[in-house]
């Protein structure tokens, strides 16, 4: 978020899913629908509606995003529709196959996902392997993705502004 805040072509906003106690999907009917039933789904909806494009930052837990992000991502659909996203992956690995699980699932909800992904290795981005140190070609892969996230979203606004319209 440091690094979001130094740039002045996009307004940047942290969505903390702590601050969104979402329950295992409890909703009755497919997210797809839209029906909501409740409240805590509804507020969820409100917040990602806002947005025109995100930046993911995910684990690789098991070859996969964690359960926790895939679990909120599951909630809604429509407002994920035409919506730029990239994703900043941490683990052994660099996070590659939860990116790549995120790309996956994107796909589905109509988001159109941008090339590059900030991969972070607990060996060599993190101290102790608890501590964010990201080494400093790091800063350049993420001003690349804020710049194609960015990018795309404008790119999507007709999308949006058409299914708003239907």
């Amino acid at each position: 978020m440091d690094h979001a805040k130094e740039r002045k072509d996009a307004d940047f906003e942290l969505i903390d899913l702590v601050d969104y106690p979402l329950p295992h999907l409890d909703e009755p009917l497919p997210p797809s629908m839209g029906q909501y039933q409740n409240e805590h789904t509804r507020q969820w909806s409100a917040t990602i509606s806002r947005f025109d494009g995100f930046v993911f930052v995910t684990p690789e837990y098991n070859h996969g995003t964690s359960g926790v992000l895939k679990n909120a991502i599951d909630f809604l659909y429509a407002e994920w529709n035409n919506k730029a996203m990239g994703v900043v992956s941490y683990g052994v690995v660099g996070g590659a196959r939860a990116a790549e699980h995120l790309r996956l699932v994107a796909g589905e909800l109509q988001m159109a996902d941008v090339r590059t992904n900030v991969a972070l290795s607990m060996f060599s981005d993190f101290e102790n392997f608890t501590d964010l140190k990201p080494a400093p070609y790091q800063a350049g892969a993420l001003d690349t993705l804020f710049s194609q996230v960015i990018a795309w979203s404008e790119a999507l606004a007709p999308l949006r502004q058409a299914s708003k319209a239907a």
